[in-house]
């Protein structure tokens, strides 16, 4: 298995919210069953900064469990920690030039029929380009983009 997650995912990995249990049950499943490293790009570097310290927002405007600001910073802290180890994440790098005409493609065929947003054609042509056959996402859009584009959805 080559897994693939979005930041959906590892969100709920490194946050305490709806749904964390699954996923580290989930990313254990797959470690166990000797699944290689998940990649790590640009894009979850930069949603993963963002999305803990939304889930602050969220949190003090009652849209999800509480998250402190020490609980996110400490979320960011380990993530770039497990990041750095490399035994289960890995840092992949992917150019913009070479997932520009795979996103433009995968547009043109779906997003008019389908309405899928930026962030998770980003991420399935990123898993794509990296050759990626397991797509882990908390999310319904995604999951069924994953799908269309042939990879296996981990989480239903």
């Amino acid at each position: 298995m080559k897994p693939y997650a979005d930041t959906n995912f590892f969100t709920r990995v490194y946050l305490s919210l709806p749904e964390s249990e699954k996923a580290d049950q989930f990313f254990a499943n797959a470690k166990s069953k000797g699944a290689s490293r998940f990649p790590i790009t640009w894009l979850h570097r930069m949603e993963l900064a963002n999305a803990f310290e939304m889930s602050v927002f969220l949190g003090k405007h009652g849209s999800q469990p509480r998250v402190s600001p020490q609980n996110a910073a400490v979320a960011l802290e380990t993530f770039r920690e497990d990041l750095a180890a490399e035994k289960f994440l890995h840092d992949a790098t992917i150019e913009v030039s070479a997932i520009q005409p795979l996103f433009e493609e995968t547009v043109a065929r779906h997003t008019a029929k389908h309405g899928f947003r930026t962030y998770d054609i980003l991420h399935v042509v990123s898993a794509r380009l990296l050759g990626c056959d397991h797509f882990f996402s908390f999310d319904a859009k995604a999951n069924a983009l994953a799908k269309i584009e042939g990879l296996k959805i981990a989480l239903i």
